[in-house]
């Protein structure tokens, strides 16, 4: 993904680096008639550049006073609760209802991963990315997934990759509207709203119980 607006990257870097210049030198009382005099700052601005970018790559990309203009991408740190459907259809021709499910997205400057719960199974990504083109008004996430049922399923629903590409609504981020499909020739849709700062390792407690589960139909499921 590109990581960066270059230009305006560019344009703060050179004009942080020309007042830490003219710090430096005004604390130093530079005679800058003479050149070497007038180079002397540069040692020192350029170790205040790199504790700049250090700090931006770590921590300061998510500062939300620089989205969209400097930083591309949004920051979706945190877990994402909603529901998933699927066209997934049991022995008797039926479909189960929306499936409670989670998304849990751990971000940082240069690398993304998501991992995927229902209460049976489990979803983690292997390739990710996001496509933004303010041009064509585009903003996703998409990526390519291994799910991996629980272990007591497994007879009937069997481990499998898939790719899920979701749409970014809203400013600041508040929804995330998405496809899959999986190597098992099934798809459906994922609707997510945000729900915390923290990486839920299980389905929270107040969602409600899975359809498939809770009435012990005998057939795998469709879930991403």
């Amino acid at each position: 993904m590109r990581n960066l607006n270059l230009k305006p990257f560019l344009f703060v870097l050179i004009g942080f680096s020309g007042f830490i210049w003219f710090i430096v030198a005004m604390l130093s009382d530079l005679d800058m008639r003479s050149f070497f005099q007038f180079m002397r700052p540069i040692p020192k601005v350029v170790t205040a550049d790199l504790i700049l970018i250090g700090f931006f790559m770590k921590w300061g990309w998510r500062l939300k006073f620089l989205q969209g203009w400097l930083v591309p991408f949004p920051n979706l740190n945190g877990t994402w609760q909603g529901s998933l459907q699927t066209n997934w259809k049991d022995k008797d021709g039926s479909t189960p209802g929306p499936i409670p499910v989670i998304l849990a997205i751990k971000q940082s400057f240069g690398h993304l991963s998501c991992v995927m719960r229902t209460a049976e199974m489990e979803s983690r990504s292997y390739l990710e990315g996001f496509c933004i083109d303010k041009e064509r008004q585009i903003r996703q996430l998409c990526y390519s997934y291994t799910s991996k049922p629980k272990l007591s399923l497994r007879d009937r629903s069997t481990p499998h990759d898939g790719t899920i590409l979701f749409s970014i609504i809203g400013a600041p981020v508040n929804k995330l509207a998405g496809e899959y499909w999986t190597q098992r020739q099934t798809n459906g849709s994922v609707l997510l709203t945000f729900r915390t700062k923290k990486l839920l390792d299980e389905l929270p407690g107040d969602l409600p119980a899975h359809p498939v589960t809770a009435r012990q139909d005998p057939v795998g499921s469709g879930e991403a």
